[in-house]
């Protein structure tokens, strides 16, 4: 078997312009071997060159290697040169737009920045380089300390050690937000443009970009440090810090000095930035496995909690002594966590006052728990659902919180436009301690929360696809013929927000209301070949609670195996 003649063609194309001795290197073996009728290689230079990795609203992401269909500097050097022309579009020709850059502890992470910087500097842009590796919160915060127009972040985030990633902010209107439409693509216009007409060796270049200064990061130690000063009852708390291989422990051991809190045991195999995740097949704390490290070390420890963040320490999730778990620990759902924020951010608000509530806002995604919108009713605030995603959830007006079920929270909207994994640790602890100075400890607050706002459950249908056209047959089949009732409950009421509504944008998501109060979203990943059905209930106790959730698991799980 041959490669078909246009991957061979474009692997040659792409051989003439890769400046990376690495990917070339890859990329001419694959090739020879190809067209000597080995028919793996075939098919993997097709799979290769099948298209070109899409630049969206998360930016870019994907598999290291080369081609178009990988994360590679050919690819990234298109992507900053486009942003540059898009950006110098917005600004004006006499304008020098400002561009700081970011980049994690991932393979090729300092080589993209590097490469964006040189090529951005070169199309007569000012970029800032951060001064090292670092996590992605304090580049989202550079963007508006340094009043830049844009931002760009090279990490692959929680995704598997083989990726890396792009991510776009901007800066003025959008406040440092990541983008979202049309910028993304206005973006990728330009970008297929510098594709179309120009070579990455012909690019102009610029070793003349800046490194900021380390005040960058000192201000961001001290703006999340005042998230949560230290409560007298975290003195003597004892917990578990993870950094999964990441970047987040140098800043995160910094702000907690700066805070008062006490130091953490650490998960010391885990705490220093390494690319290949050697002790995670998949470092993001929501796959089973990924905590196992930090259970046992709060075993060993007798710890009241355990926290971790993901490898560019954009996300938190919290563990806590649980008997009736595996282990006797389980990690808290993205939604528990919300919730318990979310119920700090409100009281906040309420101890400043009547006047403080009439502009504030909570939000989340509209596939997390419903039960932040009741802490909204109860405190007289605002509440707003939005697309998934922090790009659509910063933008809430008046936001004062905004949370999403994949572990995201931003807890700081005033300093940083994004979910933050840091600031968020400040936060919980503040909790925890508060709480322990009670004599309570967090399983105790949830408890209370459950009693003045009701109990709400959440779980998660996730179904992974070889061929994503299987997704969107299932999305259609949903549309074309929608449940009258799941188990025994009859559905009341059916979204199909394909086309938007007056609060959200066009999304191909399906939102099913239940009679007794439960719901459904159905929708595709954004990052992932998988369909994702999110269920909500709502009940007096956390029994009927988990109850009616296993029922509802039930029949929806039944209803996505006769469509798929």
């Amino acid at each position: 078997m041959s490669p078909a003649t246009g991957a061979a063609d474009a692997a040659r194309a792409w051989l003439a312009q890769d400046p990376d001795p690495v990917t070339r290197a890859e990329l001419e073996d694959l090739l020879e071997r190809a067209e000597s009728g080995d028919a793996d290689a075939a098919a993997d230079l097709d799979d290769r060159f099948a298209g070109r990795l899409a630049f969206g609203t998360a930016g870019l992401r994907g598999r290291l290697g080369a081609g178009s269909m990988r994360m590679n500097r050919v690819l990234v050097a298109q992507a900053a040169a486009g942003l540059g022309a898009y950006l110098l579009g917005r600004s004006g020709p006499d304008a020098a737009p400002t561009v700081v850059i970011g980049y994690d502890g991932r393979r090729n992470s300092h080589v993209f920045a590097t490469d964006s910087a040189e090529i951005l500097t070169g199309a007569g842009l000012r970029a800032i380089l951060l001064p090292r590796l670092l996590p992605t919160p304090v580049l989202a915060f550079a963007v508006r300390h340094l009043g830049a127009d844009a931002g760009i972040m090279v990490t692959a985030s929680h995704n598997p050690p083989d990726d890396n990633g792009y991510k776009v902010y901007l800066g003025g209107p959008d406040h440092g937000s990541q983008i979202v439409p049309p910028a993304d693509a206005e973006i990728a216009v330009q970008i297929q443009r510098v594709a179309d007409t120009q070579r990455v060796t012909d690019l102009p270049r610029s070793t003349g970009y800046e490194t900021a200064a380390e005040s960058v990061v000192e201000a961001y130690v001290d703006a999340t440090a005042a998230v949560g000063p230290a409560p007298a009852g975290a003195a003597g708390l004892r917990w578990v810090y993870t950094a999964m291989h990441g970047v987040g422990w140098e800043t995160a051991a910094r702000v907690l000095t700066a805070a008062g809190y006490p130091a953490p045991v650490t998960v010391a195999a885990q705490i220093e930035p390494d690319g290949s995740f050697p002790t995670v097949t998949f470092p993001n704390p929501e796959e089973p496995g990924a905590m196992d490290l930090a259970f046992l070390t709060a075993r060993e420890s007798e710890a009241d909690l355990v926290i971790a963040n993901d490898p560019d320490a954009d996300r938190l999730a919290v563990g806590i002594p649980d008997a009736s778990a595996v282990g006797g620990w389980r990690r808290l759902t993205g939604n528990e966590t919300g919730l318990l924020l979310g119920w700090r951010a409100a009281r906040a608000v309420a101890e400043r006052g009547a006047g403080a509530a009439s502009d504030a806002t909570l939000a989340c995604s509209l596939v997390s728990s419903p039960g932040l919108g009741a802490v909204a009713a109860h405190y007289g605030l605002g509440f707003r659902e939005t697309l998934t995603g922090f790009k659509w959830i910063s933008r809430a007006p008046g936001i004062v919180f905004g949370f999403e079920e994949a572990l995201g929270y931003l807890v700081n909207p005033d300093t940083v436009r994004d979910k933050d994994g840091i600031s968020a640790a400040i936060a919980i602890l503040e909790i925890a301690g508060d709480a322990r100075g009670r004599g309570q400890t967090l399983t105790d607050v949830l408890a209370e929360f459950d009693a003045t706002f009701g109990a709400f459950a959440s779980d998660q249908i996730s179904i992974r696809v070889d061929d994503v056209s299987i997704i969107a047959a299932i999305m259609a089949g949903l549309r074309a013929a929608p449940p009258a009732q799941l188990g025994d409950v009859a559905v009341s009421g059916i979204d199909d927000l394909a086309n938007g509504t007056s609060d959200l944008p066009p999304g191909d998501v399906m939102r099913m209301r239940l009679a007794d109060g439960s719901r459904v979203v159905v929708r595709p990943s954004g990052t992932e070949p998988k369909l994702k059905a999110y269920l909500d209930v709502r009940a007096e106790t956390a029994a009927e609670a988990a109850s009616r959730l296993a029922a509802l698991h039930a029949a929806v799980s039944a209803l996505l195996d006769t469509l798929g």
